[in-house]
């Protein structure tokens, strides 16, 4: 029974990811604010470049996760954004798996504003999947996003990830999936943020993934969403110690159960 669910198990997570590497609550949970207006942190640019060039702040943070409680499926994601004069960059990282199987992902991306309505940004990124006793399989590619403000409240932005279509290998018998999204942003008051994303994998069925997020005074905030690809269900709770702040998250499948992660997240302010 255990062997039956981790199959099941992986191959939900790995059809709702936003890269090999990525499950669906460490894709979602931690990047909710991509087009926010007025709050971006290091996970911001991850679902989409172009939101690197709105981060004022010098960042860092970890995001962990235990895939349905199952130590084989652990993920764990890193992101870092540093804002220049001539420009904003980022770093990202990504690990999954255990010792049988696991991918690892390592990404620098660049972000800046096109003018006073329009915000650019590409990344380039290194993927490798491993495989006990057959050995490792590795690519790289990249990524080009655009987010567009509409209003001091509302953003927009498209992006398009591995869109040439890299394969992993000399063989090339593992294809890297294209990967194109949509979303939309809006700050409502200063205290709630609701923002939407329609995502298209390569061979898989269209995803929304819809969140909200709330302040509920200086340093408590919660989070709440769905994606719907996944099926799954997601609700968080952060506070901030000063420069610091720490949410606590989980996700809900209706079959396979209960996802518990973890956010740290630095800021210079």
């Amino acid at each position: 029974m255990k062997g039956y669910l981790l199959f099941a198990a992986f191959f939900a997570c790995i059809s709702s990811t936003a890269q090999l590497a990525r499950t669906p609550l460490s894709a979602v949970y931690p990047s909710l604010q991509t087009y926010s207006t007025q709050e971006k942190d290091a996970f911001s640019f991850r679902a989409n470049s172009a939101s690197l060039a709105g981060v004022k702040n010098v960042s860092a943070g970890v995001f962990s996760e235990r895939r349905f409680l199952l130590r084989e499926l652990s993920s764990y994601a890193f992101a870092a954004a540093l804002p220049t004069s001539s420009g904003n960059f980022g770093l990202q990282g990504d690990c999954f798996g255990a010792g049988l199987y696991n991918e690892t992902s390592f990404g620098f991306a660049y972000g800046r504003s096109a003018g006073s309505k329009v915000d650019i940004g590409a990344g380039f990124h290194y993927t490798a999947m491993k495989a006990a006793g057959y050995g490792v399989a590795s690519t790289v590619t990249f990524d080009a996003g655009a987010v567009f403000h509409l209003t001091d409240a509302v953003q927009t932005g498209v992006s398009v990830y591995n869109p040439v279509g890299m394969k992993f290998g000399k063989d090339g018998e593992e294809k890297l999936p294209s990967i194109y999204s949509a979303g939309i942003g809006y700050d409502a008051s200063p205290q709630l943020f609701i923002g939407a994303e329609i995502q298209k994998v390569e061979d898989q069925p269209l995803n929304v993934n819809a969140g909200l997020q709330y302040l509920f005074a200086e340093k408590l905030m919660a989070r709440c969403g769905i994606c719907s690809a996944a099926a799954i269900y997601y609700l968080g709770f952060g506070v901030k110690l000063q420069r610091l702040r720490i949410d606590a998250a989980a996700s809900f499948h209706p079959y396979l159960g209960v996802t518990p992660g973890l956010l740290l997240l630095y800021s210079s302010k």
